[in-house]
């Protein structure tokens, strides 16, 4: 059982929420959380399962052993299971499958074990950058791989020089050859090119074979391997792959004669059988795989999506490659359908099975013998007869059914192992190497512990294996646990060591199992049963042996991973594997060399394997059975071969150090990322994972270095612990105080030792007191939030009632007032109101009291006074007149009173009253007039009426008529006027509906047009978007053409220079072999390019092909040749001249082999007199023109003085040009004059040397004196007169005889190229008629499109060779312009120089600084110097020339001296010491270079001289587009005579491999310090986390050294200020620092990516902080417009996405839009690593992960995962002038350039 952590060990009582494991019959544990707590006696643990289901886990008997507890959530998903706290297998299996299942991560550490689980998909984890990231890390730096395995090993094996192995295991399915396949290709990749040693790719190639002979279909995998391979990779002194060894271990023979239900044989039997039908298979005599017995007894033949035919001929196409011959494949068939035919024998039992035969016209032993090459009666007699030898004679004795059986089985299976065999060395033939090997490290393939239904030998077999190779493995741990003990001097006995010993002893020791069986296959009548009988009564006791209870032929064995029962029936069998001696006899004579070469004794010896120095030397044999003729069968059994192979086995991996690799398969249906629990807990069990848990647990698993654990748990701490300077006892302290038990943590030297649960239970205290924290900090914050807010409220509510007060009294006092107001209002108006009534009551009463009264006192007197009675009754009327006449004066006074303008109104009224009068006046006459007017009209029509009715009443008759047709026409007129009106209405209608009608249709036409314009001016606004979209999208994939074109050109630079300096470093070996005593001056001191100017440059003007450079580099002599670096641009250019060339020089090559050949003996006898006539006539003609160019030079000299003359008495510039053109005419006609005479004296002086030869060489001649000569006078020698005439005669006609032999080859090779261009041209066609024949198989459009493309094509090529032709012409027009400007300048100066005194040539004496003195004034900005100081100029100038010697004068000195140099050079057109002077300093340049790889201050410092010695050249080169920003005195500083384009190019290719050098030096530097500077380093203080870690961390990176961000910074620094300080161009600057920071940000994001430690929100916080810092300084060296900032933008992303909220949709769509310069799988990685660092953070779901793979899906990403860091943007050097001119330069005396004289 696995260790147990129970809650009493860590605290006395199980609280609430605690969460454990508990078995589950499904997913094998299950997650549950206490919900009561529990005290010791309680019978039963009361759970709540996740979802929510309450679940009582019963404990009985009380106080057994409690459940697992689980990890708090903070250490799940580490890259180390030993990290975790609790140390069991819910533990691991939960860590593995939430890594698996949400992070992606398909490899685990496992302490020293990494742990692969089977994705069943590709991942992008693979590729080369991913194989240079892990390449030279530490292997706990990096996040868990194969390839970190794979580094560590190598590292090993370079460090502690010690052979390495990888032993992968597994199951099968479960990667274990995948895996091993990748390893190879990292050792490929690090230890040397792969296109170089191609180890993996041979290795790969022969993978289907291996397959198609060791692989087979069983009822876990299609494609099985049933064998162990142990692949030896051998490594050179550097530690390069130079070949690679194959051995095979554990072949499952038995499958070739027996397979189970649903499984298969070996592919290859089937392979064969589906291609029987091919003609060459014909005479093998097979068919289909079911008539056979050997491939039908699994049931299915066939595997589902596998080919077999098609498999085959991958097989042999595989055997073609790896070099098997042709004969040996098709006897490699012959053997394996022998063995399917050797299965089908019927044999035939006689007498109860005792005696058996074969028939001898049985058809399978015919096919047998005859496809094996023996002999048939041999073969059908031995089948079934065994020899038995005794001392005195020899018997033949029959064998039983059951004994022939079993010998036709072994046959079958020994022929089948032995072919393997030899296929196996074959393999190793293609992978051997003669090189010596150094070390190696060794991949071993083998299958894991087994265990199914129906065990039998093989699984016991394999099983015993697993059982080795675990106590090896148990060991090797063991044995770094005590290493790392004691290192910290702890006390190692506190590990209680599990060893698998007595398991192995039971299987191996005498008298075990092993034995027990071969001790029984020696009895004649040895049973299965009798040694199963055996084994129960010697290992019953055995605590690793059982027997079942319910049978007594089979036995338990309790193995390390789980009790395997092994069915003893077949045991006996397959372990005799009987073969007798006899039928090998018969094998060993086949008529056939390779099949009896199979079975011959020397192949049993293998040589020993070669081991590294220093290591004990291990003989390693092959893992085959051996086995000898001295016996009638072979003495070993196959128990006893397979473990003496397994001992060898060991032994070799003992000698190495091991490497773990365990391969899990997660689910059996190999579905992508499933896990399935059950599946996984099996293999784990078996392959040893959670024996190393066992094994840490046992011990102390976790393990914190002082420092960390102090920044971890420093919260635990006190303040006056934290006062104290020791952090080791600070620790010490603490611990002491939280855990009182002192044996469950250890202190070592440099970290503390915990046993399993402790880490978990200080995460607890420190989770707990950061909860305290948190509530105490929320309670303060709330209370003061509450607070706050209760005093805002109190505020606001006070103010609110003070307002509302006021405003309610306000209100108050306002009604108050209102109301008295209203009263008094009220009052006045009431005692108004009753005034008014009272004054009116009181005044009519009055009035009529009055009335009354008077009326009253009238009558009376009336009655008193009858007659006054009318006086009296008019004197009221009087009175009441005058009363209204009073009332009425006074109101009309009134009136005027107040209206005083109304009297004027009346009397204009009145006016207007009379008026009107008038009016009606006139009006009522007007009337009287027109009323009487009518009144006779009346009368009269009264009459005339009268009339008319008497004359009416005579006519009634008609008027009834009359009326009765008028009332017809009315009614018809009435009809007709309806009738009108109907058809108006519906012609209303009717134009009402046209007009409607209308005017939809204008509408229509309006919108229409509305929308024409509309879509037109659209049109227009997208053509010319479109136009504008793609003349962007044009310039910008133009622009990209440019800069990819650039990188190509810069990267063909950069190979040229490695070139370069791989020829300097073989040449330089080659001096070294080469050299010999004596006093000879050492080459390493010089530079491949170096040269000499006492000998002849070899210039491209007389080179017309690369081998003859080469031919004249080795005639002058490889130390003092000089390279023309003008060469290299003539060869760029003829790159496709040259390999025509080579084609047309290897057809002449092989014509002059074939007439050499032929005419080998004349060419020896004339070799001699041709090479003197050649030697002759060039030696003639190299005289000849001597003579005639001084000759020309006195004329040409005489001429310029006839001249100068002509233009003193004639300063006309007509006259000057007369006599320049004379002196052309007269130039030509001496030069054709020159040509004839040449040819005649020529021709002349070789007869005359020809015929000194031949008397002196005469034997019948006289003999004539060497020192007569032959000149051209008129001597005569009368005595030998005939004799010359007649060999003149003789020469001339050997002269016309050479000439018509050169025409004739001359003939010949234009014959030749002629022929050339017409197969050329052939070929041409050729193409082009496939091309069309292609285009006709095309569709139209497509052929349109190819034909466009052809045609396209052929024009670009056509324009290249015009503008090629082009620039070949204008460069010659310029050439012959500025010469015939440089004769023009001749002759003037000719002429001015007459006019002037001659002065006289200085002397050579070096002490002229006086006379310098006093010339500086006319200085002119040239420096002379003489040819034989160039070296001394070379090497005080450059090649000793330290930085510092001119730092404090003018930048680039070096620069403007040399130029300064060159013009003096072009300025006495002195066209060989500028070619010299240039390629000395191009030469010394380089020599530098490489003398100082490492040195970027001497880089940057020939840099910025470089840029600067282009810059002059391009200045001052005369071309108007250099020239615009030059002054008048620069302009006279330009060169007159040569053009340097070529020699600018060529510095522009050394300023392209300086810069290149320089980013490699700065790269160089800056690498190491990225990683902890930008990411690990702790900027802002507390807020990085430190995060658990597990054995690899601690175990990898113990010395390593960290950088801060300060030091990278400063370093950033140095390489600004020095390159400022050099002067190099701004440009070039920013260029640097694009490059640097790109590289930065690739390094740090491809880290980043590789990290699961280091994605965290604080980690992006502290990334974001490093960043700005960097982006800062780019701000304060005014470096904004390098680009710099933006090549860090992806890491700037990341940093933000780590910082962002990760949990909603709109959470994704943020990320999405803001991460735009990350792919999708680098998101998706980052969201996968990110890992919280406290329990108070959330992980990220598996469903948001989704969510943004979704969103991103649209994106066009590359497949890439990590950035290329290696990549280098292509570098521009824009021109820069500079203003200074060159006779402002002063030359410091410490250069030592006393013998330079200023002109």
């Amino acid at each position: 059982m696995l260790y147990r952590e129970k809650y009493t060990e860590i605290c006395p009582d199980f609280h609430l929420y605690t969460r454990v494991w508990i078995p589950d019959p499904d997913e094998v544990w299950r997650s549950a959380e206490i919900i009561k707590d529990y005290k010791e006696g309680d019978k039963s643990l009361q759970l709540k399962l996740e979802d929510e289901t309450l679940y009582e886990y019963p404990i009985d008997p009380p106080g057994s052993e409690l459940p697992f507890l689980r990890n708090p959530d903070i250490l799940v998903g580490q890259n180390d299971l030993t990290g975790l706290s609790y140390l069991h297998e819910p533990a691991v299996l939960h860590n593995l499958k939430v890594r698996f299942l949400e992070s992606n991560h398909i490899y685990t550490y496992c302490g020293i074990v990494l742990v692969a689980i089977n994705p069943f998909e590709q991942l992008p984890i693979y590729g080369q950058d991913v194989i240079y990231a892990y390449s030279g890390q530490n292997m706990g730096d990096m996040d868990p791989h194969i390839f970190a395995v794979a580094e560590e090993a190598y590292r090993q094996m370079a460090r502690d020089e010690k052979n390495q192995s990888i032993i992968v295991s597994g199951e099968s399915g479960a990667g274990k050859t995948v895996s091993a396949k990748y390893a190879m290709r990292f050792f490929a990749t690090v230890g040397g090119s792969a296109s170089e040693t191609n180890i993996e790719a041979k290795v790969l190639a022969s993978s289907p074979i291996m397959e198609a002979f060791g692989n087979a279909k069983t009822t876990r995998n299609d494609n099985s391997s049933r064998f162990g391979k142990y692949i030896q990779i051998g490594f050179d002194k550097r530690y390069h792959i130079i070949g690679a060894n194959m051995r095979t271990y554990l072949l499952e023979k038995s499958r070739v004669v027996f397979q189970a239900e649903d499984e298969r044989n070996y592919h290859i039997f089937y392979q064969l059988c589906a291609s029987s039908s091919l003609p060459e298979f014909k005479d093998l005599g097979l068919t289909c795989a079911e008539d056979f017995f050997y491939t039908s007894q699994g049931g299915d033949m066939s595997i589902d999506g596998v080919d077999d035919a098609d498999d085959f001929e991958k097989t042999r196409h595989a055997f073609t490659l790896l070099g098997v011959k042709e004969s040996h494949q098709m006897t490699i068939f012959r053997i394996i359908a022998a063995i399917l035919h050797l299965g089908n024998l019927k044999i035939q039992g006689e007498r109860d099975g005792e005696v058996c035969s074969v028939s001898s016209e049985d058809e399978h032993l015919s096919s047998f013998c005859s496809l094996l090459g023996v002999e048939h009666s041999q073969m059908q007699h031995w089948l079934c007869h065994r020899k038995l030898v005794t001392t005195a004679e020899t018997y033949v004795k029959s064998m039983s059914l059951h004994q022939v059986v079993n010998a036709r089985n072994a046959l079958a299976k020994l022929i089948y192992a032995q072919l393997f065999n030899w296929i196996v060395q074959h393999v190793n033939q293609a992978l051997h190497t003669t090189v010596k090997q150094h070390s190696f490290i060794g991949v071993l393939d083998i299958y894991g512990f087994e265990t199914f239904e129906v065990n039998s030998f093989e699984q016991f077999c394999i099983n015993y294996a697993n059982e080795k190779l675990q106590q090896q493995f148990n060991s090797h741990v063991f044995k770094l646990e005590q290493e790392e003990y004691m290192k910290e001097e702890i006390p190692w006995t506190l590990i209680d060591f599990y060893d698998n010993q007595p398991c192995i002893d039971l299987i191996e020791a005498k008298l075990g199992i092993l034995d027990l069986l071969d001790e029984e296959c020696k009895m004649p009548k040895g049973t299965d049963q009798n040694w199963a009988q055996k084994l129960y009564d010697r290992h019953s006791a055995s605590q690793h042996f059982q027997k079942p209870r319910m049978s007594n032929t089979s036995f338990i064995v309790l193995h390390f991973a789980d009790k395997v029962e092994y069915q003893s029936e077949g045991f006996l069998e397959k372990n005799r594997d009987t073969v007798y001696e006899e039928q090998i006899n018969i094998l060993k004579a086949s008529q056939y060399q390779m099949v009896a070469d199979l079975f011959q004794e020397d192949k049993d010896a293998v040589p020993a394997t070669p081991g590294a120095k220093r290591t004990p030397r291990i003989n390693v044999r092959s893992a085959k059975p051996a086995f000898k003729a001295a016996n009638k069968e072979h003495r070993k059994t196959v128990g006893h071969q397979f473990r003496n192979s397994l001992q060898l086995l060991m032994e070799t991996l003992n000698a190495t150090s091991p490497h773990y690799v365990r391969c899990i398969k997660p689910n059996d249906e190999k579905i992508p990322f499933k896990f399935d629990p059950k599946r996984a807990v099996q293999q784990l069990r078996a392959c040893g994972v959670l024996e190393t848990i066992r094994i840490s647990a046992a011990g102390f698993p976790s393990r914190w270095s002082y420092p960390d654990f102090f920044n971890r748990y420093s919260v635990l701490m006190n303040k006056r612990d934290l006062s104290k300077s020791d952090t080791k006892q600070i620790c010490q302290t603490l611990l002491k105080d939280l855990i009182k038990d002192p044996d469950k943590f250890q202190f070592g030297r440099t970290k503390i030792f915990f046993r399993a649960g402790q880490v978990a239970y200080l995460e607890k205290l420190r989770a707990d007191k950061f909860r305290a924290a948190t509530i105490m900090i929320q309670k303060t914050v709330r209370g003061w939030l509450q607070r706050a807010r209760y005093q805002r409220l109190r505020r606001a509510t006070l103010a609110l009632q003070r307002h509302t007060r006021g405003h309610l009294a306000r209100r108050l006092f306002q009604h108050l007032r209102r109301t008295r107001a209203a009263i008094i209002l009220q009052k006045q108006y009431r005692m108004l109101r009753m005034r008014r009534a009272f004054l009116r009551v009181r005044s009519a009463t009055l009035t009529i009291q009055a009335f009354a009264r008077g009326m009253f006192v009238r009558r009376i007197y009336r009655q008193v006074h009858p007659q006054e009675g009318l006086c009296m009754q008019k004197e009221p009327l009087c009175l009441l007149l005058r009363c209204a006449l009073r009332i009425e004066a006074r109101s009309a006074q009134h009136l005027k009173k107040l209206n005083i303008g109304m009297e004027n109104k009346v009397v204009q009224l009145q006016r207007k009253v009379d008026e009107q009068n008038k009016e009606n006046k006139l009006l009522n006459e007007q009337l009287s007039m027109l009323t009487s007017a009518h009144s006779s009209e009346v009368e009269k029509l009264k009459k005339e009426l009268q009339q008319y009715q008497q004359t009416q009443q005579g006519d009634g008759k008609q008027l009834l008529s009359l009326q009765e047709e008028m009332e017809q026409l009315r009614m018809e007129l009435e009809r007709a006027h309806s009738e009108r009106e109907v058809l108006e209405d519906s012609h209303g209608k009717e134009r009402d509906l046209l007009r409607k009608r209308i005017c939809d249709l204008e509408e229509e036409n309006a919108l229409l047009k509305q929308e024409k314009e509309e879509l037109n001016s659209r049109i227009l606004c997208q053509s010319e978007d479109e136009f504008a979209r793609n003349t962007v999208e044009e310039n910008m994939q133009m622009k990209k053409e440019l800069e990819e074109e650039r990188s190509r050109y810069q990267n063909l630079v950069k190979e040229y220079a490695s070139l370069e300096q791989r020829y300097d470093n073989l040449r330089d070996e080659i001096t070294i072999f080469k050299q010999t005593p004596g006093h000879r001056r050492n080459p390493s001191n010089q530079s491949s390019l170096e040269s000499d100017s006492n000998n002849p440059s070899i210039c491209t003007s007389e080179i017309g092909d690369t081998e003859d450079v080469i031919q004249q580099v080795e005639e002058i002599g490889m130390e003092k040749a000089a390279m023309d670096m003008t060469l290299f641009l003539k060869l760029q250019k003829r790159v496709r001249e040259l390999e025509l060339e080579r084609k047309k020089l290897q057809a002449q090559l092989e014509k002059k082999e074939q007439e050499s050949k032929k005419s080998q003996v004349n060419e020896i006898k004339t070799e001699v007199t041709s090479e003197h006539e050649d030697f002759a006539y060039n030696s003639l003609k190299r005289q000849e023109l001597e003579s005639e160019n001084k000759k020309l030079k006195n004329d040409l000299n005489e001429l310029r003085k006839a001249i100068a003359d002509h233009a003193t008495q004639n300063n006309s510039s007509n006259d000057v040009q007369d006599g320049y053109n004379l002196l052309l005419n007269q130039l030509k006609l001496a030069n054709e004059e020159l040509e004839v005479r040449k040819e005649e004296v020529l021709i002349l002086r070789s007869q005359i040397m020809k015929a000194a030869q031949q008397k002196e060489t005469g034997k019948n001649m006289e003999s004539i004196s060497p020192n007569a000569s032959w000149p051209n006078s008129d001597r005569h020698v009368d005595q030998e007169d005939a004799i010359e005439a007649y060999q003149g005669m003789c020469e001339t006609n050997r002269l016309l005889e050479a000439q018509l032999q050169d025409q004739r080859r001359e003939h010949e090779e234009e014959m030749e190229a002629l022929k050339n261009q017409v197969d050329l041209m052939q070929e041409e066609l050729e193409k082009q008629q496939q091309a069309f024949l292609q285009t006709l198989q095309l569709s139209p459009e497509v052929q349109v499109e190819f034909g466009l493309q052809q045609e396209i094509t052929r024009l670009t090529n056509e324009n290249l060779d015009l503008k090629e032709l082009l620039e070949k012409l204008e460069k010659n027009e310029k050439k012959l312009k500025k010469q015939l400007k440089i004769y023009m300048k001749k002759v003037q100066d000719f002429e001015a120089s007459q006019t002037k005194v001659p002065v006289e040539r200085r002397s050579h004496e070096r002490s002229m600084q006086v006379a310098v003195q006093r010339k500086e004034k006319d200085f002119q900005g040239m420096l002379e110097y003489y040819k034989e100081d160039e070296p001394l100029l070379i090497r005080n100038l450059i090649t000793d020339l330290k930085p510092q010697a001119v730092s404090a004068t003018v930048p680039c000195l070096p620069a403007y001296i040399l130029y300064m140099c060159i013009r003096h050079a072009d300025y006495i057109n002195d066209d060989q010491k500028v070619h010299s002077l240039l390629t000395s300093t191009i030469n010394g340049v380089k020599k530098v270079l490489k003398k100082h790889q490492d040195d970027f201050e001497m880089t940057s410092f020939w840099l910025a001289n470089t840029c600067r010695l282009l810059h002059c050249l391009k200045q001052y080169s005369g071309e108007e587009c250099f020239m615009t920003q030059n002054t008048a005195k620069q302009n006279e500083h330009c060169l007159k005579n040569f053009d340097l384009t070529e020699y600018r190019q060529v510095l522009g290719h050394l300023s392209i491999q300086i810069y290149q050098q320089l980013i490699n030096i700065a790269e160089g530097i800056l690498q190491p310090m990225i990683v902890s500077a930008v990411l690990e380093n702790e900027s802002i203080q507390g807020l990085s986390i430190v995060k658990l870690v597990g054995y690899r961390k601690y175990s990898s990176n113990a010395g390593d050294s960290s950088y801060s961000l300060d030091e990278m910074i400063r370093q950033l620094n140095t390489f600004h200020s020095i390159m400022c300080d050099q002067g190099l161009d701004p440009e070039i600057i920013q260029q640097v620092f694009k490059q640097l920071f790109y590289m930065i940000n690739a390094i740090a994001l491809n880290n980043l990516l590789l990290r699961k430690d280091v994605c965290s929100w604080s980690t992006g916080m502290q990334l974001r902080f490093n960043i700005s810092q960097l982006e800062e300084w780019l701000h304060g060296k005014n470096l904004q417009q390098s680009g710099a900032a933006q090549t860090l933008e992806p890491l700037i992303q990341a940093a933000q996405l780590l910082q962002l909220k990760k949990k909603t949709s709109e959470d994704a769509e943020a990320i999405c839009s803001l991460c735009t310069s990350l792919t999708t799988q680098q998101i998706v990685k980052i969201l996968n690593l990110y890992t919280p660092v406290n329990e108070f953070e959330e992980r990220v779901t598996v469903a948001f992960i989704r969510n943004i793979q979704k969103q991103l899906q649209e994106r066009n990403d590359p497949p890439q995962l990590l950035l290329d860091f290696k990549h280098m943007f292509p570098v521009l050097f824009p021109f820069n002038p500079s203003a200074i001119t060159m006779d402002s330069i002063h030359l410091p005396a410490s250069l030592n350039l006393d013998f330079l004289n200023k002109v």
